[in-house]
């Protein structure tokens, strides 16, 4: 939930995300300008960061070659569709953050601010085992992953899932795409790009 505090985060790609959200409300209490801030959960589909598991997985996969699975892919993750995400945001740019009258440290949430400041969760809030987000691309492929099974990483956590109830309430609109649609969507869209 926004509502959560997140003051000690596990790793340090969790700190950067928190140092993110102090900065962005600060300068809006400093200088009232109205800043929003999204939290994206384990976004996915067509053009995203080739350093991603689905992007490494669909590569390695037809080159037929093993991927990393880590605790035996029993982790649960927020899959999130980009067209999902770029939903919200367009919602979201018309819904300006004002300054919580009523707001105090003691008794304030961590999502509101006697700043003009919001934050967001855009997930799917529906966590689903990396396991099963493997076998969504197997079978959208047609392949069978040959798995390196590792143990957990270090600083990683067991489960990811978005609270968007804030989200819903600002703009009426929840992510839907389930992990097995948005996973088919990005191999026609892979395999149109990259085997051209």
């Amino acid at each position: 939930s926004t509502d959560d505090t997140v003051d000690h985060p596990v790793s340090l790609y969790a700190a950067t995300k928190k140092a993110n959200e102090l900065m962005a409300h600060t300068y809006a209490h400093l200088y009232q300008l109205p800043t929003t801030g999204l939290r994206f959960f384990n976004v996915y589909g067509p053009w995203g960061r080739p350093d991603m598991a689905l992007f490494k997985f669909t590569r390695a996969m037809l080159n037929g070659e093993r991927i990393d699975v880590y605790n035996g892919g029993e982790m649960l993750r927020d899959f999130t569709y980009i067209d999902d995400i770029v939903e919200a945001i367009v919602r979201l740019q018309d819904v300006i953050p004002a300054p919580d009258a009523g707001w105090t440290v003691e008794t304030g949430s961590p999502a509101a601010s006697s700043a003009p400041y919001s934050v967001y969760n855009i997930g799917n809030s529906q966590p689903v085992k990396l396991m099963v987000y493997i076998e969504a691309l197997e079978d959208a492929l047609g392949i069978q992953a040959e798995k390196n099974l590792l143990p957990m990483q270090p600083g990683d956590v067991l489960e990811t899932s978005a609270d968007t109830q804030a989200l819903y309430r600002a703009i009426a609109f929840k992510p839907q795409t389930p992990v097995t649609e948005g996973v088919k969507r990005f191999v026609k869209w892979y395999r149109d790009y990259y085997q051209r």
